[in-house]
């Protein structure tokens, strides 16, 4: 049944020297055996094709209305292709019609508009608003053009792209245009003010230039940021469909300059923004979801879409966490482990290139050692409903590698089951492609 599933199995032979075990009440009992017993094998990371793999996932996903789609590296190709194909078979099959990802607010609007309207290529809009980013690659080009085409062939059920972070690494004069069009438009009297108090925060250009500015200066910037979105609404009109955009479109502009106002050689600052940037992200999606009534997969890092980050010192709360605090269970975070291969980072988290490295296979201790002995190269199971001996392993914490923006990085220590409520395990996995001229 396996093998005419497509499932790909590995040796097992291993397991009986190297099982894990764990105590219940039913006595000890094997971890290995109990997580493959919930283990549903994938067919393939590709999309395309059949599906017929993923039914239990959607029985897992059941009535949410919001599923976080983690990643345990910025920059693997199986993560962004099973992204694709889990949102193809999302918006097929289960009804959801927003893609959100860790990007700014401004660009996902920009791939939006391409996406509604056509205007453009695909690759061209990839370059522009992925720049400098790990989603600058040839997969997320695929996910973009699916996208177009099934909106050219859905017209009356369109996809929609969404970012739903600050404005990094830009924020450009048009997309202050949105909010300063709004304005001279319908509210020609407040013009003036507002472009006042945006001045000399339009453009941002480059973010890592604005940083260079004395942080007096940004904080006073964010200030006025915030002065005009309180300019803006309180300008709301009769019509308050185009006002609810202007007003969200600055929103990210005062959320942008807020977080802008980070002090790097300050850990408290640190900590302290990226709660908040973790809280911008969950925010962003939920007003998405209250104003368009889409049902939304949202794609980011495992340390953003789990209840609980791996580094808490760091990530205190996490945008998961803040959407099971508003959506309670209308929110289903899956999470990512792999055993080995490679992906992107960088030498230095601020600034530098991405560039591949690679890490062998997880040493005996790692949770990712223990699944990867499970009879299939790539499964996944539903975390809340494993037999009782995985359920007591993954609540336990173990060391388990989260890889973001800065490499060398040591494992660190999570609950799977406290982070998530579904797991997906890779085999392995390779560095994303680079996007093609």
């Amino acid at each position: 049944m396996a093998v005419a599933a497509g499932a790909v199995l590995t040796p097992v032979g291993v397991q009986a020297a190297t099982a894990e075990e764990v105590r219940t009440a039913g006595g000890r009992q094997n971890v290995v055996g109990a997580l493959e017993r919930a283990a549903h094998a994938l067919r393939t990371t590709e999309p395309g094709g059949d599906t017929a793999d993923l039914r239990g996932l959607s029985a897992m996903i059941g009535d949410a209305k919001v599923v976080g789609l983690g990643e345990a590296t910025h920059g693997s190709h199986e993560f962004f292709t099973m992204k694709e194909r889990v949102f193809r078979h999302l918006v097929e099959e289960k009804g959801f019609t927003t893609f959100a990802l860790e990007l700014s607010w401004s660009a996902g609007l920009q791939i939006d508009d391409y996406l509604q309207t056509g205007k453009g290529d695909a690759r061209e809009i990839a370059a522009q608003t992925l720049a400098q980013s790990p989603w600058e690659r040839e997969e997320f080009v695929s996910l973009i053009k699916w996208m177009r085409d099934y909106n050219r062939n859905h017209p009356g059920r369109p996809v929609h792209f969404m970012g739903d972070d600050i404005g990094a690494p830009s924020l450009n004069d048009a997309f202050f245009g949105r909010v300063t069009g709004y304005v001279e438009k319908n509210h020609p009297e407040a013009l003036r003010r507002l472009n006042e108090l945006y001045t000399g925060l339009r453009p941002i250009d480059d973010a890592f230039a604005y940083l260079g500015k004395p942080l007096a200066e940004r904080q006073q910037l964010a200030a006025r940021a915030q002065q005009a979105l309180e300019l803006i609404s309180s300008l709301k009109g009769p019509d308050t469909d185009t006002f609810d955009w202007a007003e969200q479109n600055a929103r990210s502009v005062a959320q942008t300059a807020k977080f802008f106002t980070l002090n790097p050689a300050d850990h408290e600052s640190l900590k302290d923004l990226q709660r908040f940037r973790d809280e911008v992200m969950a925010q962003n999606v939920t007003w998405w979801r209250k104003h368009t009534g889409a049902k939304v997969l949202v794609s980011a890092h495992n340390n953003h879409v789990g209840y609980a980050s791996d580094n808490p010192e760091m990530y205190p709360k996490t945008q998961g966490s803040f959407l099971r605090d508003t959506l309670g269970r209308n929110y289903l975070p899956i999470g990512f482990t792999f055993n080995q291969g490679s992906f992107l980072s960088k030498d230095t988290a601020l600034g530098g290139d991405w560039k591949k490295f690679t890490v062998g296979a997880a040493e005996p201790g790692r949770n990712e050692y223990t699944l990867d002995q499970v009879g299939y190269q790539d499964f996944y199971l539903d975390v809340r409903r494993a037999p009782a001996a995985a359920r007591a392993w993954l609540d336990v914490a173990r060391p388990t590698l989260n890889l973001g923006t800065q490499f060398p990085e040591k494992p660190r220590d999570i609950a799977i089951a406290k982070s998530f409520d579904v797991l997906m395990h890779l085999h392995a996995v390779r560095e994303a492609d680079k996007l093609e001229p």
